[in-house]
């Protein structure tokens, strides 16, 4: 007899959007989400990468406007639900009601781990609107345990439906991932979700505690495609958790035929990790910086590494990415000093 089941959440279409620089077109996302839909994955996401109303000159313009692609995700889907990510004050009520128009089920309300009090008003809409709707907790390395008890407490008090410990950087070990999840467990009504990152090449591993410590939904993406090093890779998760005796309701060659005959092929690079991703799980920096700062590096002339060691001292979050320029003119000015 198996063990529970659980939900496996794939973010291609949206954590991998940073990967592409928003670039997904169209039939891209039809393509996809006729493989995840007949693969058998319950939900996946679709979104700019910085979430509904993300396209923009800060966080990267869209090749092709979202509620399109929402709409794509949506036709090509018989039993799969869409879900879309929302981060207050980047997304707008008014992005939510055209998601749901569009077909979105499902919404994730995303907030810095310690700030989940200015998401109250999007969770109540999100419930009021019909979608299941979850508090996504960000960067969860940079709180202790009874500060992300107290956050996700404020989650489930607006009616989230399940709370995530969401490892933005790729910068928490197996333990830490335990430790987390099953305090939440412990004092939450609601169910409790994981999302990694794989800086440190730990998403697997985090992802196999979460779920043993009592995670009902964790994220993947296929090839691993998303910001930073990637996430957990969705087909491989598949592959882990059938070895381990659970449920997935993933068909496994279906889902390995979406990775590598579609997903591989938009891929930009190899989703590997390289001595800037390392450094962001090491530093505990957010991980869609990555390409920021492989810009910022390249304009000012300076060791991206060194950008991100100091954007880790400073405990930079989404949002701050002009921060990472600043930094980079600042390192630039020190070292032509030095000379």
């Amino acid at each position: 007899m198996g063990k529970r089941s659980f939900n496996i959440l794939d973010v291609t279409l949206r954590d991998g959007s940073h990967a592409v620089k928003h670039s997904f077109t169209e039939e891209q996302v039809r393509q996809v989400a006729r493989g995840l839909d007949q693969a058998g994955v319950r939900y996946f996401e679709v979104s700019h990468g910085d979430g509904l109303g993300g396209s923009s000159l800060q966080y990267g313009l869209s090749a092709v406007d979202e509620m399109k692609l929402i709409e794509a995700a949506v036709d090509e889907c018989e039993q799969a639900e869409v879900s879309v990510l929302l981060l207050p004050g980047i997304g707008v009520k008014e992005d939510l009601e055209d998601a749901v128009k569009a077909g979105a089920k499902m919404v994730r309300v995303a907030t810095h781990v310690t700030e989940a009090d200015v998401a109250r008003q999007q969770i109540e809409l999100g419930r009021n609107l019909g979608l299941k709707t979850i508090g996504f907790l960000m960067m969860a390395h940079m709180a202790p345990v009874d500060k992300l008890i107290e956050q996700a407490k404020l989650f489930e008090s607006y009616g989230a439906e399940v709370v995530y410990v969401t490892d933005s950087a790729g910068a928490l070990m197996p333990h830490e991932v335990k430790e987390r999840v099953s305090a939440l467990k412990d004092h939450l009504s609601c169910e409790v979700g994981f999302h990694g990152h794989n800086n440190l090449s730990l998403a697997m591993a985090n992802t196999i505690a979460a779920v043993e410590a009592g995670a009902a939904y964790v994220d993947g993406s296929l090839r691993c495609l998303g910001a930073g090093s990637g996430n957990t890779q969705t087909e491989v998760m598949a592959a882990v958790f059938e070895r381990l005796g659970y449920q997935t309701g993933i068909d496994l060659y279906k889902v390995m035929d979406v990775a590598n005959d579609v997903v591989a092929k938009i891929m930009p690079r190899p989703q590997e990790i390289t001595g800037s991703s390392l450094i962001m799980g090491y530093s505990g920096v957010y991980s869609s910086f990555l390409l920021h700062t492989h810009d910022a590096a390249k304009k000012f002339g300076v060791d991206e590494r060194s950008i991100l060691i100091e954007l880790g001292k400073m405990q930079a979050v989404g949002g701050q990415e002009d921060l990472i320029y600043e930094v980079a003119a600042d390192i630039s000015k020190r070292n032509k000093a030095l000379v």
